[in-house]
């Protein structure tokens, strides 16, 4: 019995001595969080998507919170919130937000199943990534999109899915919050998140085949062949050719729509336009337009 005692005491020794210490370590290694990232976080969507560049919500709540000390938000935005999230954030921290450009994701690659016809047939897991270890896919485009649909089950929003008649994905852009999953899944790097536009209008290159002109017409029929004509036409500066592609700057793009027409290969789309009417019909109207001036000026004069 004096055995069984003599043990019962050591180890309530031992428990007290190591709550002693572990109470102490606690006091002295403390680390104390600052208040306002709770509260920051509380106004944050919880998606965790990292399209913010930090590690989930909480994170992000932390960087702000850091860079509210040194006096500005810049830089920090959260894709799925958006502005009226940040708003929020700026008044928890006593600061003003910055206006941000709301960006959508967008395709930049055109070779449907008609235009970019399929050499091989692929048989195996439906995944970019695994596709794309086996050789270049099913087509003889090296640098378009797979279709295997990484980007869609990447994305936490069902901003995205695979169109069944062209094989490419498709971006919802009601859904989309530019959050970034897409183009980072994306083994191709096809999918570039862009500004949304004015009335959600813009001009993009839908290819990224940096072949030569002939190599990459003869993959795809709606492949950029890096002729220049679009860069010729830019009044603003907003295209350049690089690695026989071309690319347009949001920043500098007017939506002026030459390079549209200039394009041999129609690789250049004009996203959320009204449609055009066609030339044949315009040029009527034009003539009469300019008729009547005529008659109007004889009946002045």
């Amino acid at each position: 019995m004096n055995v069984i005692w003599i043990a019962v005491i050591i180890l309530g020794a031992v428990g007290l001595v190591s709550s002693v210490v572990l109470y102490a370590a606690s006091k002295k290694f403390a680390v104390v969080e600052d208040e306002r990232i709770g509260k920051v976080a509380e106004v944050l969507p919880q998606a965790n998507c990292g399209g913010c560049g930090y590690p989930g919500c909480s994170g992000f709540a932390a960087a702000c919170v850091k860079a509210a000390d040194g006096g500005s938000l810049e830089g920090k935005l959260c894709p799925v919130g958006g502005q009226p999230v940040m708003e929020k954030v700026a008044g928890i921290l006593g600061l003003s937000a910055g206006a941000s450009v709301p960006k959508v994701a967008v395709v930049r690659c055109n070779g449907t199943c008609e235009n970019r016809p399929r050499v091989v047939e692929y048989v195996g897991v439906r995944s970019c990534r695994v596709q794309l270890l086996a050789g270049t896919g099913e087509t003889a485009c090296a640098f378009g999109c797979l279709g295997g649909g990484d980007c869609v089950a990447a994305c936490q929003f069902g901003a995205l899915s695979i169109n069944p008649n062209t094989g490419l994905p498709e971006v919802d852009e009601d859904l989309c919050t530019a959050c970034g999953a897409c183009v980072k899944t994306c083994p191709r790097k096809v999918i570039e998140l862009r500004p949304k536009g004015p009335k959600n209008r813009r001009m993009v290159v839908k290819c990224v085949n940096r072949d030569k002109g002939a190599v990459a017409n003869k993959v795809c029929k709606a492949s950029c062949i890096g002729c220049g004509k679009c860069v010729k036409v830019c009044a603003f500066d907003a295209i350049t050719v690089n690695n026989n592609l071309a690319y347009i700057d949001p920043e500098k793009c007017k939506l002026c729509r030459k390079c549209e027409e200039a394009c041999p290969k129609g690789a250049i789309h004009a996203i959320n336009f009204p449609q055009r009417k066609p030339k044949a019909e315009a040029a009527p109207k034009q003539e009469a337009a300019a008729g009547a001036t005529v008659a109007q000026e004889k009946k002045e004069a």
